[in-house]
This record gives C-alpha cells, structure tokens and sequence, in this order.
C-alpha cells in the first residue's frame, strides 16, 4: 500500500509523523511525507521520502505578531480574537497549502492518506481520488466529550453541558476560519459543494476515524467518543540515536545531584531574556542544579552561575531520565517525553492546547500545578521546583507514569488500527 502523510506546523507537529512513516516503511508499507520545506532534511535523515510544502505559514508565526500571537493568546479565545489581526497575512498561505498538498497527492498516488489535522485539504483529496483518509493527531480537541474540556479552553465546573458547547465553540470558531478555503479548493479539483462542512466528517458526511496520539494513562479515552474515535498512545521517535554527549554535558552531571532540565523550545516569545533570567534566579532560590536548553530559538542565557548548565542541542530520550524534574512549555511531544522519562513536570503553558497538558499532568499526580507563563516568576517557579524535588508521592506518581507509558506501543497500536480501518470496505 502506498501512504501519503500529510503534516504542518512546528518540529511537535513533524515527529510523531515521521515516527509513523519510519513504522509503516519498516511494516513494508510506501511512505511519502509532505510538510513545510524547514523539515526536509529531518524527515530525510530518517530515510522517508519527503514531498515539499511552503514555509510561508510558519515564517509568519516567526515574525513579531506571530510572536505576539503565540505570547499573549494563551487560551483559544485570546487566539481567536488575535488571529484575525494577521488573518490577512494567512489567507494566502493557507490557499497555497491546499494546492500544494493537492499537487503532491497527484504526484504520489496514494492508496491512504494520513493527515495532521492542520492538513485540512486531505479529506477532499481522498474524497477526489477515492481512497480513505485518517486523521492522526496528538491533541484531542475535535471529537465531543462530558468527560474533559477541549485543550484551549478553561474548564469551569459546570459540567458535561458546558464542556461540550466549548467543543462546538472551537468548531464553529476553526470552521469560519477555514470553511471559505475549503469551498474554493473543492471547487479547483471539481468537487461539488458541501451542504454543511465539518472537520471530521467526509464529503459524504461520514465520519472519519481519528487516531488520538496520546496516552491513555494520561487521559483515558471517554466513554461518550464514536467509534471511529480511537487512543493509540504516544508516537516516539526512537531508534535513530546518532546524538552525542559533550564531555562537558557529562561532567556537569557528574558533578553533583541529579539538575532540573529547563526548555521550552521555541516557545519563548519576543523576550527570551527576561525567561532565561527568571530560570536563573529560580534555580537560584530553590538551591539546585539545571540545564537550560539554549538552543531551537530557545532561552537566551548569559554569565550562568556554575551550578546552572546551557545547551543548544539535546536528546530528550537520553537526558531526562538523568534529571531530577523537567520544566517546559507543555506542547504535547515534550509532555509526552517527560513523562516517559519518569521525572516530575512543571509546566508553564504559553497558549491552546499547552495549559490542557499542564492540568492533566498536575491531575495525575506528575508535577505541580501550571503556571501560565504571562505569570512566571522567579518566586512562583522556585516554589513549583521545590515541589516538584521533594514531594515523594509526586515522584513515585511520575515514575510509575514513566513505567506504564514505556510498556505501551502506541506505533504498533497505531498501525493495527489503520490496518483494521482500511480492511472494511
């Protein structure tokens, strides 16, 4: 079978992808993976066939109200009423992807097409060509649930009723945005009009079956999901290890107790300075050792003391179970490594689906609760690390966390559901 992968976004939106091809290939399956062109060389390094995709969405997100953006919105209302300031800059990215996603699957052929929800032509280039489409994704915020609010929003307490109307506002805010590209792209490659458009729904108004990349140990799939809503466990990226230690990474480590790794990716927003110098005089107060990641557009950190450690690079899989507590933003793929890992989270989400990660590590015991980075301070961080460090109950929480989720295969669970889905005609 021939299997096209469509993806975009950050390096979070690529990996769990690439995790997947690199399976599907090894299962003997063709794999082509289409994403913006600042990931070839990534997806290439794992030996996939990589097809092109503009970075013209991304470079907008790179620019100072793409930072803004990301800083302020730090909840999906906030990122609704803020996105339409650079809805313009947008429009013709998002009309591009669409062609270029379209030109691809011509070029590919594919038999299946597996999508990140951010690719949102795959439905109809499935529909267009005959063939399934499955949207894979690592974020749980389009199917309805009683049981949890849609990452983004702020969970109330007001029950089952007010959690699924936030799952509708999200739907109803993400479909206006894009609903008008969707009908102009149907009409380039002659499909007819959609009565009423949905994201997860087919052409024909079927449902699509959608693979959620998470853990179930993290959070359980609710009761109240179709059947075409599935949970796989996490998609990690192993087996490539080629990254090496500096001599002086490991003498750090040796030096002393266990450091605190602190990253928050690119995540940082238009002061990186300011978070580096919080990081520091947390570290500070609380008395222990860190790491802070430097590099991928990360912290900017200056004259460390020498109980504080900065790195441009580093391989998650090999440090953090060598840390004592992991701080970072709460993107899903750094969740997921962290809690992998074993050691407890502290969390300060930026915006979307970032405060959703941080509760439910704090709700399962892992770390302490948030703290939203608009409200990052030196005191509060301290604090969180001192908890984090010393709390036992915490620690054990987090390391049989650590336990359950690496005896889980969400790659192989992935595939057997993609296998089932695409068996029934």
């Amino acid at each position: 079978m021939n299997i096209l992968i469509l993806t975009y976004g950050s390096r979070g939106d690529v990996q769990p992808y690439v995790a997947l091809g690199k399976k599907l290939q090894a299962d003997g399956y063709r794999v082509t993976l289409a994403t913006s062109n600042r990931f070839q060389d990534f997806v290439e390094d794992h030996e996939l066939n990589y097809a092109h995709m503009n970075d013209d969405l991304l470079a907008i997100l790179d620019t100072d109200e793409g930072k803004d953006l990301l800083e302020k919105g730090s909840n999906f209302y906030q990122l609704a009423r803020r996105g339409l300031k650079i809805a313009k800059q947008v429009k013709p990215a998002n009309k591009s992807l669409l062609r270029e996603s379209w030109q691809v699957a011509q070029a590919v052929n594919p038999d299946l097409i597996i999508f990140h929800p951010k690719a949102g032509a795959a439905p109809h280039i499935a529909e267009k060509m005959g063939i399934k489409a499955i949207m894979v994704t690592p974020v749980p915020m389009l199917v309805p649930t009683k049981e949890f609010p849609a990452p983004g929003l702020p969970d109330l307490n007001l029950g089952g009723w007010y959690r699924r109307i936030g799952y509708a506002f999200v739907r109803f805010v993400t479909i206006k945005a894009i609903s008008s590209y969707i009908r102009d792209f149907r009409a380039e490659i002659d499909l007819p009009p959609l009565k009423k458009y949905s994201l997860t729904k087919s052409g024909s108004g079927k449902n699509i079956h959608i693979l959620h990349a998470h853990s179930p140990v993290v959070l359980p799939r609710p009761s109240d999901w179709p059947n075409t809503a599935h949970v796989t466990g996490y998609l990690f990226l192993d087996g490539k290890e080629e990254w090496t230690p500096s001599q002086e990474l490991l003498d750090f480590l040796n030096a002393g107790e266990p450091p605190v790794y602190i990253g928050f990716g690119s995540m940082v927003g238009r002061n990186p300075e300011r978070l580096a110098l919080i990081v520091t005089e947390a570290l500070q107060k609380a008395g222990l050792r860190g790491i802070i990641a430097t590099g991928w557009g990360g912290l900017k950190a200056k004259n460390l003391p020498d109980t504080i450690f900065n790195i441009e690079q580093v391989s998650h899989h090999w440090l953090l179970p060598k840390v004592s507590a992991v701080v970072h933003h709460g993107g899903a793929g750094t969740t997921a490594a962290g809690l992998r890992a074993g050691k407890p989270s502290i969390i300060v989400p930026f915006f979307a689906d970032q405060p959703f990660w941080g509760w439910r590590v704090h709700k399962i015991g892992a770390g302490p609760k948030p703290i939203i980075q608009k409200k990052l301070s030196a005191d509060l961080l301290a604090t969180a690390l001192q908890e984090a460090t010393g709390d036992q109950a915490m620690k054990d929480a987090a390391m049989n966390i650590g336990h359950q989720i690496k005896r889980e295969n969400g790659l192989a669970n992935a595939i057997t559901m993609i296998e089932k889905i695409c068996a029934v005609p």
